[in-house]
């Protein structure tokens, strides 16, 4: 009869036959089983009498002495059909605890439901297999773009954003930017410190966040560009939004660095805000560079000089929209009205469309075909829209402005009632004779 051996009893049968052979002491053997010398004797007696056999279980093929009986099985079926035929079975195991007294493995109940048919095992979801890319072979020619939120101070500082541009062909930091969100103004920052350091590279390298690509449903067939994809478009770079965060594991991978060693040398360097950091950024990046980048493949650098002048790409890194111009000539943005200065060149702009240029800075230019308009600030639109939305990675910077203002209207407020409460009883122990009265009945109270 062929008899089918566990890896446990084969290493066994190999240990008892090196103590039959004298190889093996039976102190030796028993230490390397984990057994007593008593039972490894014992082991040696079968397996002299018997052979490899006498080695095996006696209990193989016999049902446990620990399984429940069949009557037990058929009434928690009968429970199941009557009152659980729905219920997954870990609820069901619960249910049979609490109501019925049954105490049951919900792994056990899961195996009998499954042969009697009761429960279909689920088909788990086949993992999406990414398999690596080669680096590019230039210096410049991708480079991977991220902003990584964190509790980067630990605690010294709220929590914050870290941008962070990495070079694929070498894995060398290109540059870092402490910000408190991840906005379009805070990329146009560090990429216009990346082009006056470096110049411009062939492509960046992104994820699909609302800065790089339009994520609305109703735009997704457009060919419409957010500010960030037309400040690379004008500058002749391309974006690629990659579709999962594998795709761009190089600079996920640094961020996972990062969080590590990046907090325990600021930590070290006693640095606890955002401008420190920032003005401390490229001593770390020197020597992170140092130990962990790598060389290209290619001697080249694909990076290109910017063509552009300074002025340019002033007005390149601005956030760009048009507006109409209305009869009275004006024309709002950003809850803001604009009044134009009734030039002849105004009144010639009247409906037509005007483009707007808004620094980073926050100063505001109107220019028409190339042409600075001068204007003055006529309102403030004071009503908020209660449908804007926040993004998600913005959240935190925005619920934190908002605790701060509605605090500081708090206090005003608190300020304007203790005046006005104030000012209400001066009146009142002006004009109020019930409350002279008063006043004057506790006096005599007092002097007598």
């Amino acid at each position: 009869m062929l008899i089918t051996m566990s890896e446990e009893e084969l290493h066994r049968i190999g240990v008892i036959k090196g103590v039959c052979n004298k190889q093996l002491t039976q102190m030796t053997a028993a230490s390397m089983l984990g057994l007593t010398r008593r039972h490894i004797q014992r082991l040696v007696n079968q397996f002299r009498q018997d052979g490899e056999v006498g080695l095996v279980s006696k209990r193989r093929g016999q049902a446990s002495n620990r399984r429940f009986l069949p009557e037990f099985r058929e009434k928690v079926f009968t429970l199941v059909k009557q009152k659980y035929a729905d219920f997954k079975p870990t609820f069901a195991c619960e249910k049979l605890a609490e109501l019925h007294g049954i105490k049951l493995s919900s792994e056990t109940l899961r195996q009998w439901l499954i042969t009697e048919g009761l429960w279909r095992v689920r088909k788990r979801k086949q993992k999406k297999i990414y398999q690596p890319r080669y680096r590019r072979e230039c210096y410049g020619d991708l480079v991977q773009i991220d902003g990584s939120h964190h509790d980067w101070f630990e605690g010294r500082s709220a929590k914050c954003c870290l941008l962070v541009f990495i070079d694929d062909a070498t894995s060398q930091l290109m540059s870092l930017r402490f910000c408190e969100s991840e906005t379009s103004y805070d990329y146009m920052n560090i990429t216009r410190e990346y082009i006056d350091n470096y110049g411009k590279p062939i492509a960046f390298y992104s994820d699909k966040h609302s800065v790089f690509k339009v994520n609305s449903p109703s735009r997704k067939s457009s060919k419409q560009m957010t500010q960030y994809g037309r400040i690379l478009y004008e500058l002749n770079i391309e974006l690629i939004c990659a579709n999962s965060s594998q795709a761009k594991g190089r600079v996920e991978r640094a961020n996972r660095t990062l969080q590590d060693r990046l907090i325990k040398e600021m930590r070290l360097a006693g640095i606890n805000t955002i401008e420190e950091a920032n003005a401390w950024l490229p001593e770390f990046m020197a020597d992170f560079n140092r130990r962990f980048a790598c060389s290209a493949y290619s001697s080249q650098d694909a990076h290109r000089p910017a063509q552009e002048s300074a002025v340019e790409l002033d007005d390149i890194f601005t956030r760009q929209s048009s507006r109409t111009v209305s009869n009275s000539l004006t024309l709002q943005y950003d809850k803001v009205i604009y009044l134009l200065d009734p030039t002849d060149k105004a009144k010639r702009l009247v409906n037509k469309r005007v483009m707007i240029y808004d620094y980073p800075d926050g100063t505001i230019a109107l220019r028409y075909c190339g042409e600075e308009l001068t204007y003055s600030v006529f309102d403030t639109l004071r009503h908020v829209q209660q449908g804007e939305i926040v993004s998600n990675k913005r959240l935190g910077a925005a619920l934190a402005f908002a605790k701060e203002s509605q605090e500081e209207r708090a206090e005003e407020h608190h300020r304007h009632r203790n005046k006005k409460a104030g000012s209400r009883k001066a009146q009142a122990r002006c004009i109020n004779p019930v409350f002279m009265q008063d006043v004057e009945f506790k006096a005599s109270l007092t002097r007598d």
